[in-house]
């Protein structure tokens, strides 16, 4: 079978490759394995120094790498160019702190001597989604191979230049050949590969149906899984919120990626008494935005990764709609851009519980908006959903936006006035139907490792 390139500005085909064989699968993983044979021993100082390398380099490469987003998923290039350098933040970041992370503890016992250690565990598969080509991956690798482990990708089929050309970043860098090693296959692909014996954990971005097949096929092999999958993230604005700030941060977030993040915001929660001033500013800012040619450096919004994409979306919105919603922006396929994969950046209101948008993920640029009785009302609807992923409070008492996010948002990562992000230096993960496990900071190194005692 072959893997197409397209271009969903145009919808031109870009470039098809051959998809791998079993064979040439199999060739692969035993290499991977041996050379994390090697790599195991190598120095905590030798990693770090590999990695400061790939930071250089995709600096070096930014810009040719954000051309390249921008032609097989969309993603406008300075935002292109920003997540590339948010791939060399997260490779300086284990390079300088890895090593620490993974220092032997002492414990006290009646031992002569009793530790733990942190040892690799071997070749590790990531399943990759499209939307953040790069920033996904390396989120994964820069911790996986500082902990000593090997990396195969299996990224999205939409997106194999990305995939082939992260390889070719941390060779260039000098990690030896094999450590970390890009497969082009299917998803059909992924079963064999995670019950090969030499595949010791899997890590998978992507939607909770994905998770679940993945976890469910590693389950019975009983290999380790960390799963970061979809989110319906709620930002609650209360009654006391900064309203301006509060329209500005949930456009931005709703819009990120042309809606094509887990944490973007999805569903906006108002308090009743400020809800017509809040969708004012909210359709004011969401309005400002253009799409366009995502090489042309002046485009706020590119097309969605893929016309069929969209077109799922836009079905989710006239449904809405049928179910009682307002539609008071966009919600419409450009008409002379129809054959592409543009949205228009879309406002539901009226949005209630049982609807589409109050318990499903839309995943493009499509807010809805839902009208809360009061603070505590607010909250009970941001955490009647299956998700958990992110969520967002915004009020002038950051006392109280601290507490409700500490103590009364059922997310994985909470933020308080401004918009839910991943940061190299915090963990990032969700609860319930939105994953589990960690990536980043030092929980997320010790993911994919033996946490060994020993005791003497």
């Amino acid at each position: 079978m072959a893997i197409q390139s397209i271009n969903p500005l145009n919808g031109k085909r870009i470039q098809t490759y051959k998809e791998e064989t079993a064979k040439t699968v199999e060739a692969k993983i035993e290499a991977g394995h041996k050379a994390w044979l090697k790599w195991r021993g190598t120095s905590l100082e030798e990693r770090g120094r590999l990695l400061l390398k790939a930071a250089t380099v995709l600096q070096q490469q930014k810009h040719e790498l954000a051309v390249l987003m921008a032609r097989e998923m969309g993603k406008p290039l300075k935002d292109g160019v920003a997540e590339i350098e948010k791939c060399a933040s997260v490779c300086t970041y284990y390079a300088e702190k890895g090593a620490a992370f993974l220092k032997d503890e002492k414990i006290k016992t009646e031992a002569r001597n009793s530790f733990v250690t942190y040892q690799p565990i071997g070749v590790v598969l990531a399943v990759m989604p499209w939307n953040f080509p790069y920033w996904q991956c390396f989120r994964f690798i820069a911790p996986a191979l500082m902990a000593g482990n090997a990396g195969l990708l299996k990224h999205a089929s939409n997106v194999p230049g990305c995939a082939l050309s992260i390889e070719q970043v941390l060779l260039k860098a000098g990690f030896p050949k094999g450590v970390f090693q890009t497969l082009l296959v299917g998803s059909k692909a992924v079963k064999a590969i995670i019950d090969h014996s030499l595949v010791k954990a899997v890590t998978l971005t992507g939607s909770t149906e994905a998770g679940q097949q993945v976890a469910a096929q590693a389950g019975s092999q009983i290999k380790k899984t960390v799963l970061e999958l979809g989110g319906s993230d709620p930002y609650v604005i209360l009654e006391d919120a900064d309203l301006e700030l509060a329209a500005t941060v949930c456009a931005q977030s709703r819009l990120i990626n042309n809606g094509q993040s887990c944490i973007a915001a999805k569903r906006f929660i108002v308090v009743k008494q400020v809800e017509r001033e809040f969708v004012r500013l909210f359709k004011e800012k969401m309005s400002h935005k253009q799409l366009g040619d995502p090489m042309d450096a002046t485009t706020n919004l590119g097309p969605m990764s893929r016309a069929d994409l969209r077109d799922e979306l836009h079905q989710q919105v006239l449904k809405n709609i049928e179910e009682g919603a307002v539609c008071i922006l966009g919600g419409t396929i450009p008409a002379f851009k129809g054959k592409h994969a543009f949205y228009t950046p879309t406002i539901l209101t009226n949005v209630k519980k049982g609807m589409t948008g109050y318990k499903d993920e839309l995943f493009g640029p499509v807010a809805c908006v839902i009208t809360a009785r009061n603070e505590a009302h607010a909250i009970e609807i941001a955490n009647d959903t299956s998700f958990g992923l992110g969520a967002a409070v915004f009020t002038r008492d950051v006392k109280k936006g601290e507490r409700i996010a500490r103590e009364q948002l059922q997310a994985g990562a909470c933020f308080v006035n401004t918009l839910v992000k991943s940061d190299p230096r915090v963990p990032f993960g969700g609860i319930n139907q939105s994953g589990y496990g960690r990536e980043l900071g030092s929980f997320g190194i010790r993911e994919f490792v033996n946490i060994k005692t020993v005791w003497r």
